[in-house]
């Protein structure tokens, strides 16, 4: 597939939407210096994932799962919005996107500016850490100030575990953000899926529910997709490159 095909009707399409919905990836973030972690020779070649139910088990567990949050939240933290995350919060801030998720936990399109009312983290945060017993949430710098001290598993004050607010393997997504991303899907006229690969369900339902429901839908990624062939723009350019231009052609400034 050629690496640019119908962005410029999609800059059309976009300045003139009735409903934008926008989906986001790993692939968004990697321009900031964060790894996604699926692709060959990423961490999860190395690391195995540590399931909820072996969270609340085991002891040994927590301290692994602990491990790898704390390592991997070094570098969240020092990473930057690119200009692909500046792009889409400015569409947004211009009424040119009506929801946004997000399969990322790196906080990089709320640090961007996106309005986070028009915002779902569909797999969670990192940037804050939640106790499984009491419900507390807190800012993730509570947690992993305890845990750069040298405390292998921080704890609530209520004296259980604190998590990384994030959605593990073998947790429930939110049922209410679920159905807000599906119900969006199903009442835009264009649906744009950006750093996904489009393979992590259930979320990835929303390309197929956006096209059936006959929204223009666009895959800006550098990977193959399953829905490559249902596209009608499709870009494997960089998205720190694409979509600044996206954004200037939607928002007026193309010339």
């Amino acid at each position: 597939m050629c690496a640019e095909n119908g962005i410029e009707e999609l800059v059309g399409r976009w300045r003139g939407a009735r409903s934008v919905v926008v989906l986001t990836g790993a692939g968004l973030s990697t321009d900031s210096g964060i790894p996604d972690f699926r692709s060959p020779g990423g961490r999860w070649e190395t690391y195995r994932p540590v399931t909820l139910q072996e969270f609340q088990a085991s002891e040994a567990s927590r301290r692994a799962y602990w491990r790898y949050k704390g390592e991997t939240w070094e570098v969240i933290r020092a990473a930057r919005p690119n200009p692909a995350h500046e792009a889409l919060a400015a569409l947004a801030q211009a009424g040119r996107v009506d929801l946004l998720v997000t399969q990322n936990v790196d906080g990089l399109h709320e640090r961007s500016g996106f309005p986070v009312d028009r915002l779902v983290n569909v797999h969670g945060t990192d940037a804050e850490v939640a106790c499984l017993r009491c419900g507390r949430r807190e800012p993730r710098a509570v947690a992993q100030a305890a845990w750069e001290s040298g405390v292998d598993v921080p704890a609530c004050p209520c004296g259980a575990p604190w998590k990384p607010a994030t959605i593990s393997f073998g947790q429930s997504l939110v049922e209410e953000d679920l159905e807000r991303a599906f119900r969006a899907a199903v009442d835009c006229d264009l649906f744009v899926a950006a750093g996904t690969s489009l393979v992590v369900g259930p979320i990835n339902r929303m390309f197929d529910l956006a096209h059936g429901a006959g929204a223009f839908t666009a895959i800006l990624t550098a990977s193959d997709t399953p829905c490559d062939g249902l596209a009608q723009a499709r870009s494997s350019e960089r998205l720190s490159d694409v979509l600044p231009r996206i954004a200037r052609g939607v928002l007026g400034e193309m010339h």
